[in-house]
């Protein structure tokens, strides 16, 4: 009986819409994150990415709980003495909806390159439209 180990050879991806219209963003990016994994497969395979292609949709329409929206900060520098910029997430959602989902998902993802490569496989659109149909996406329900 030997252990089976998946091989980029035999993957095989599906591609899977997300609707982010009234879902909480954490529970759902960490379920994003398990998926991108490939940890919804009986072939998981820890240092191989097996994971399936995730579109999500409607972006804008996410919810947090709490005081989060005035709260939670999320911060950039730009190297320079006095470069740190510092946004709420309730700007963010105002400007790049999509950059929140983005940023929750690839935190709970692996560091380095199989993480970047992952990551590769998700697309986030504020709206309900994607330019994805032609990959005949399922919909991807938590």
């Amino acid at each position: 009986m030997d252990t089976f180990m998946a091989s980029p050879s035999t993957i095989e991806r599906k591609w899977y819409v997300v609707d982010a219209e009234g879902q909480t963003l954490g529970r759902m990016a960490s379920q994003i994150a398990s998926v991108l994994r490939g940890k919804n497969k009986p072939t998981f395979t820890p240092f191989i990415d097996a994971g399936d292609y995730v579109i999500v949709v409607n972006a804008e329409k996410v919810k947090v709980t709490g005081k989060k929206l005035d709260q939670k900060v999320y911060r950039t520098h730009s190297d320079y003495v006095g470069g740190l910029k510092e946004t709420t997430l309730r700007e963010k959602m105002a400007k790049k909806p999509e950059q929140v989902i983005e940023h929750a998902v690839k935190g709970m993802l692996p560091k380095g390159p199989l993480g970047n490569q992952m990551y590769k496989k998700l697309f986030v659109y504020a709206g309900p439209d994607h330019k994805h149909a032609a990959q005949k996406p399922e919909e991807l329900k938590f």
